[in-house]
């Protein structure tokens, strides 16, 4: 019983998750260009490249528009942040503090397979323009 009455609320649900998780991730994205207490990263830094994905990627999930490209594109640069930045300091991620780019990975791994849930730009747009509209 449980699980049919949630079952309903699933996609506004993603879609919560998927707004959220952009907020959080733009944070991180604008402290490497110096807000939020961060150092600013100048160009040709690979960290300036991760913030202008960050920065540029998070309004695309916030808005679930191009929704499970960019959200494979994080997902990479995510699992990119942790093999290079914090698994060389020891496997766990609680230890390495690598603990936000792990989840950061995984949950955009799910948003790439679940795709943009109920409130997106890609459902309005495939309503109006037809299935898939964007590829």
């Amino acid at each position: 019983m449980l699980s049919r009455a949630t079952e309903r609320f699933q996609p506004y649900a993603l879609a919560v998750l998927r707004v959220a998780i952009a907020f959080m991730f733009i944070q991180h994205g604008l402290q490497k260009f110096g807000f939020f207490e961060g150092r600013m990263r100048e160009f040709p830094d690979l960290l300036w490249f991760a913030a202008v994905i960050e920065v540029a990627g998070s309004p695309f999930i916030a808005l679930g528009l191009f929704t499970r490209p960019v959200a494979f594109l994080l997902c990479g640069q995510m699992a990119v942040a942790f093999f290079r930045s914090h698994l060389p300091a020891g496997f766990w991620p609680i230890l390495n503090r690598g603990e936000p780019a792990f989840l950061f990975c995984f949950i955009y791994l799910f948003i790439f397979f679940a795709g943009p849930g109920k409130w997106s730009l890609d459902r309005w747009l495939e309503g109006k323009l037809g299935k898939r509209w964007w590829m």
